[in-house]
């Protein structure tokens, strides 16, 4: 992989502990101003992907560069990346500007220089006049902002940002995730953000790094990975679940996938047994479209803008969502659903 020359470029990066790979040939990069958010479960290696980053772990292989120049034996203070954490690690003996001019003291700014810095953060995170304030009385949603000014206080060329939502709750979070996407966007940071929350991802990123068990399953813009998700692995974490066996077929020349719900055309370079998604915002109560299934609905459950039904069809229990708006027919009716093959259906290699 050639190193990218505006910003970070990890290759080939493995760490192992003991017989555990924590990563194992991570490769990606984060070009400068990029938003990269990294999403996977727990376990996957996330937070031991940012330590290596950060210095504070060695890889066994691979190269961390930045500007392409190795960093991968430069000690994290050389380094000029910012790290902040779930637990926000505020000082509590200290006021809240304290804690944001720590790190400012720590790179020799002067006094007068860390106060207008103190300040100028403190403003753009919402709490300006805040500067006196004990930080053991700041709420939740206040004391991630204070950890985000002090991050960015001192211009780190890298902000690296770990879970820093995980203790909030949901509203909040919400809340929080797009005041951060603007905060950042507004100062140009280059950032990398790691969650398990799909929806954190997708609000926050300009790219998304799926992972899991260590390795890289799909890096993409959050509309790539949502709508064409690139391992069944990727489709069952994002919550996609109509997966059924398929077998690709050949028809005067023309490639075809054979499922228990017809005969679809195919585009995937794949041959012989696959996994067949029907994506579940891609069905329709009408019969506009080539694609058709039959099946009796099973549950139907009310998600705010949507409803999602859960339809018996064919020995297979699959999910569909449809605005709220849309008129349904009851639980326990039949239902006829239609739906574009080329919109609806993804081919990917088999379940292992």
């Amino acid at each position: 992989m050639n190193a990218l020359q505006n910003g970070l470029s990890l290759s080939g990066i493995t760490k192992s502990f003991g017989e555990t790979d924590a990563l194992n040939g991570v490769s990606f990069e984060v070009s400068c101003q990029e938003i990269v958010v990294v999403l996977g479960p727990s376990g996957s290696g996330k937070s031991t992907l940012l330590a290596v980053i950060a210095g504070l772990e060695t890889p066994d292989k691979g190269d961390v560069l930045w500007d392409g120049k190795l960093l991968t034996h430069t000690p994290p203070y050389q380094r000029g990346f910012g790290l902040m954490f779930q637990d926000y690690a505020l000082f509590p003996h200290m006021r809240v500007a304290e804690n944001v001019a720590f790190g400012l003291r720590m790179n020799a700014f002067s006094k007068s220089e860390a106060a207008r810095r103190t300040a100028e953060m403190l403003k753009l995170v919402g709490l300006a006049g805040f500067e006196e304030r004990d930080v053991n009385t700041l709420s939740g949603g206040e004391q991630q902002r204070v950890a985000l000014a002090r991050s960015l206080a001192p211009q780190p060329r890298l902000l690296m940002l770990d879970e820093p939502l995980g203790a909030l709750d949901r509203n909040l979070r919400e809340r929080l995730i797009l005041d951060l996407r603007d905060i950042l966007r507004r100062v140009q940071q280059t950032a990398i953000y790691v969650t398990h929350d799909q929806q954190e991802a997708f609000i926050l990123a300009d790219k998304v790094v799926v992972m899991n068990a260590g390795k890289v399953e799909q890096v993409g813009s959050p509309l790539e990975i949502y709508r064409r998700p690139a391992s069944l692995f990727v489709a069952r974490f994002l919550g996609l679940s109509n997966l059924f066996p398929g077998m690709i077929i050949s028809q005067e020349g023309k490639s075809f996938v054979k499922t228990c719900l017809g005969i679809f055309p195919s585009a995937a370079q794949l041959t012989g047994a696959v996994t067949v998604l029907l994506r579940p915002d891609s069905v329709h109560l009408d019969g506009q479209h080539s694609g058709r299934l039959e099946g009796r609905i099973r549950e139907a459950t009310f998600r705010g803008n949507t409803s999602r039904l859960l339809v018996e069809t064919n020995g297979l229990s699959m999910e569909f969502e449809f605005l709220s708006s849309t008129p349904l027919p009851p639980v326990g009716a039949q239902v006829q659903l239609s739906f574009d093959p080329q919109e609806a259906i993804q081919i990917m290699p088999p379940d292992q």
